[in-house]
């Protein structure tokens, strides 16, 4: 045999262990969605504990005014209930625009914080910290600045964390409002779907393991003033303060009843960069943490640490060798000699991927249909394609930064 013959057993085992896994991850998802579907979500507290909504918004005038009205349209009392829009060294319209919402909403505990590039302006970190600090409420609870949540979201992230005090967060779900913008936006809305259900779902049901997402989710804010608050050099924030609670002792539980609509990327270059902060971000989490999967205290994390570097290294590694290994061998320039059918392990990988995202959207009421199976099978070849590219990168920016010792930057999300 020889290396190529190597690479190519090398990228066969590991695509296909990663197969393997998600698709314990996929039935773990669902065994959890069937106890959703169970659950009581009506029965209201004793006693509501007040919550602080934080809201980081840097440049944000397209999609501020409908954020803030969804959350004050929140399902939630309203003496115990602060909302904080960090005004993040903007210099669009957003202050004119909050200052126009909070005059209209007299009632409201409508609380806008305005910093410059002295007080902020230092990414989503740093403006979280920010508004933390003038924070009165016992919980957190965090929205991007193009989010809509349902009514009861907010209800429902603190039912879950108030009923257990194992958990030191919870996190909700979140949907793509602008899904049928154009093929890029359905992409994604499959993508999301099939990582909450598989990857949050699973690993919750299987593991008692969940990162939290940038948006809707609540946190005890002993809990953040106790870490410190949000790291600033994690561009990652999300996955960052994820691995603090871990190490802390605590749970994060994922609760797909509670809901919130965002606005996703609508053009590849906006996709790509997002994308491309987020490995970044995440790399620096797994570097970060690595160590953990050595220590004995902190082996309930072990699956995290093993799952997200198997992702992006060994399956990002064998997805792009496999690539060029096919390409290359279908324009003969190269032969590999291993024995068996290897058409028929690419075309069960095909058919793998195409049932565990299909299984996904059957989770989500008007999502399984044929044109989104469709889809899916169009995915594999293209937006997936695409991804590696993305993920190649963010891993190149992460080593590249550390190196040359490069301050990590936050790219704000374009939004339409």
């Amino acid at each position: 045999m020889g290396i190529v013959d190597y690479l190519f057993l090398y990228c066969m085992i590991s695509i296909w262990v990663m197969l393997f896994v998600n698709i314990v991850l996929m039935i773990g998802g669902y065994v959890y969605y069937l106890k959703t579907l169970k659950m009581n979500v009506d029965e209201p507290l004793d006693e509501y504990p007040t919550v602080s909504v934080l809201v980081p918004a840097h440049n944000e005038e397209k999609v501020i005014e409908q954020t803030v009205t969804a959350l004050i349209a929140l399902d939630y009392p309203r003496d115990k209930l602060e909302i904080i829009i960090i005004n993040d060294n903007s210099s669009d319209r957003t202050g004119e625009i909050l200052e126009k919402v909070k005059q209209r909403n007299p009632g409201v505990n409508l609380i806008i914080l305005t910093t410059d590039k002295e007080t902020g302006g230092k990414g989503k970190s740093g403006a979280l910290n920010n508004g933390y600090l003038i924070s009165t409420g016992e919980l957190l609870a965090v929205y991007d600045a193009d989010n809509t949540p349902e009514k009861n979201a907010l209800k429902l992230l603190v039912h879950t964390i108030s009923k257990d005090d194992s958990l030191g967060a919870v996190i909700g779900k979140f949907r793509t409002r602008n899904k049928n913008k154009n093929l890029l936006t359905k992409f994604i809305n499959i993508e999301t779907l099939g990582f909450q259900w598989m990857v949050q779902a699973g690993r919750w049901q299987l593991f008692n393991l969940c990162t939290i997402p940038g948006t809707n989710f609540i946190i005890r804010k002993r809990l953040i003033q106790e870490m410190g608050g949000w790291d600033t050099k994690a561009i990652a924030e999300d996955t960052e303060i994820s691995f603090r609670l871990y190490r802390l002792g605590y749970k994060i539980k994922y609760m797909p009843l509670s809901v919130t609509w965002e606005q996703e990327p609508e053009t590849v270059k906006v996709w790509m960069r997002q994308r491309s902060r987020w490995v970044k971000g995440n790399v620096y989490v797994l570097v970060k943490n690595f160590k953990l999967i050595f220590s004995k205290e902190f082996r309930h994390v072990r699956f995290d640490l093993l799952y997200f570097s198997s992702v992006y290294f060994f399956f990002l590694s064998s997805a792009l060798i496999s690539d060029a290994i096919f390409i290359l061998g279908a324009c003969n320039l190269i032969k590999y000699n291993v024995a068996g059918n290897t058409v028929l392990l690419w075309i069960m990988a095909y058919i793998v991927f195409i049932l565990e995202m299909a299984i996904a959207l059957s989770m989500e009421k008007g999502e399984s249909n044929y044109k989104n199976i469709s889809l899916i099978a169009l995915m594999y070849f293209t937006y997936c394609q695409l991804w590696l590219f993305v993920a190649m990168k963010g891993v190149w920016q992460y080593f590249r930064d550390s190196v040359l010792g490069l301050e990590a930057k936050w790219y704000k999300t374009e939004r339409f």
